[in-house]
């Protein structure tokens, strides 16, 4: 005889343990399903974790900086103990240089302003406060090593730079997903790991469970993908492919750990930074370390992958990212062992996610999320329990969408924004900045 439950999440990271810790929290049965051994043990354990609160659309800096007012909370989101201790949100604060590329930044700040996000404007003479000894001559655009020009000046330097002190990191991305987890179990929740779903059952045309690898069948009436890197893999369970306007696919990144520059005291000033001059990311990592993630130039080609079967090693391209922000930090080394992860991103066309129901009544999505929504893990969960119960109960999203008001800025946003049917959004930064 078949178990039964009220919804199936497949996906046990940070986003998948949000849905079923808020679904549970309204009295469903859940059960959260994971290939994995533990949660978070996916592409979320080797997550940046950033948390930030600008982006290039106000949908998505609202979402941010609600998102960021759970991370500065955490315990009392979690609201239960995890024998393993909980994560911890260190917020040091966020940098981004100010360049032709990001409209210099103008945009950014416009939407701060509006939803009332904390900012201040940073001179080029006050960047060297920020960071002793940062070379703020222009590089743009980004080259690989390997191209003539790399490493050498443009004209001019960087206008400066904004400072958001509403952000920082988390420190370790699948202890969080833990934290969920038992949180999600105190409220009635279940976990399943090491256990791969093969089929999306259907029946009377809509979701009646699935089937897993060794034969087990379990029964809902709603099943939610959120797959992460696998996720068009499910989502070709169910056959939808081409009834989606926006799709999403794997994309390998190389994230390198490397020692910050000697005159630089990181643990003390370092903070999460972001550079679309040089096309890199930083934030304080472990040890004393500093953080390195590529903003996804035009010149570095696109490496789309089988999650399953790609490369894990760290190549020339982690190199890469080393050497871009050497051109920041001349004193930075480049060790005999590069250390780092690698990792896939789930990302759709416009790096905007999916958070929607489908044309299969019981089939929901949360993905397209990898790269930049760790941040808005329990917005993404509340919301997509909002739109869950909605359309369980009838709603009709695709003509009547779903609205969220978010608790803390208390502002109602369209869930529709996030359409599986949208057109691709052209104020999008096309990168992990999303």
């Amino acid at each position: 005889m078949s178990k039964q439950y009220d919804a199936i999440i497949i996906g046990a990271g940070i986003i998948g343990s949000a849905i079923g810790l808020e679904l549970a929290r309204r009295g469903w049965k859940t059960l959260n399903v994971d290939k994995q051994g533990a949660a978070g043990f996916g592409s979320t354990s080797n997550s940046s974790a950033i948390i930030r609160t600008y982006y290039s659309t106000l949908d998505g800096s609202a979402m941010a900086y609600e998102g960021y007012h759970y991370w500065r909370d955490w315990a009392k989101y979690v609201g239960v103990d995890d024998e393993s201790g909980l994560a911890q949100f260190r917020e040091c604060g966020c940098l981004v240089m100010k360049t032709e590329h990001n409209g210099y930044l103008a945009k950014a700040m416009q939407l701060s302003k509006e939803l009332g996000i904390p900012y201040r404007e940073v001179s080029p003479e006050e960047l060297q406060q920020f960071i002793p000894g940062y070379d703020a001559r222009l590089y743009y655009p980004p080259k690989r090593p390997d191209q003539d020009g790399f490493a050498e000046p443009t004209i001019g330097t960087l206008r400066g730079a904004v400072h958001w002190p509403k952000g920082g990191y988390v420190n370790d991305p699948q202890l969080a997903a833990h934290n969920l987890q038992r949180a999600a179990e105190a409220a009635g929740g279940a976990f399943r790991f090491n256990a791969e779903v093969v089929a999306i059952r259907q029946a009377q045309g809509r979701v009646a469970g699935i089937t897993l690898k060794n034969g087990e069948q379990i029964d809902s009436p709603v099943v939610v993908n959120v797959g992460g890197p696998h996720s068009s893999k499910i989502n070709a369970l169910v056959g939808l492919a081409d009834k989606m306007k926006m799709t999403t696919r794997a994309l390998r990144q190389e994230i390198p750990y490397v020692p910050p520059p000697p005159h630089y005291d990181y643990t003390k000033l370092g903070m999460v930074t972001s550079d679309s001059d040089v096309a890199v990311y930083s934030r304080p990592a472990s040890g004393g370390m500093m953080l390195l993630g590529s903003e996804d130039p035009e010149c570095d080609p696109k490496e789309w992958v089988d999650p399953d079967t790609m490369n894990r090693d760290l190549t020339e391209q982690a190199v890469t990212h080393i050497m871009r922000m050497a051109q920041r930090y001349p004193e930075l080394g480049i060790s005999n062992q590069v250390r780092g992860t690698v990792e896939a991103y789930d990302v759709t066309e416009d790096w905007i996610p999916i958070y929607d129901k489908t044309d299969l009544p019981g089939y929901y999505l949360a993905i397209g999320t990898s790269g930049n929504q760790f941040k808005n893990t329990a917005v993404a969960g509340k919301m997509m329990a909002t739109l869950i119960i909605a359309c369980e109960a009838g709603q009709d999203h695709d003509q009547d969408p779903v609205q969220y008001t978010m608790e803390y800025l208390g502002r109602t946003v369209s869930i529709g924004f996030y359409s599986r049917n949208r057109k691709i959004n052209q104020e999008s930064s096309f990168s992990v900045l999303g």
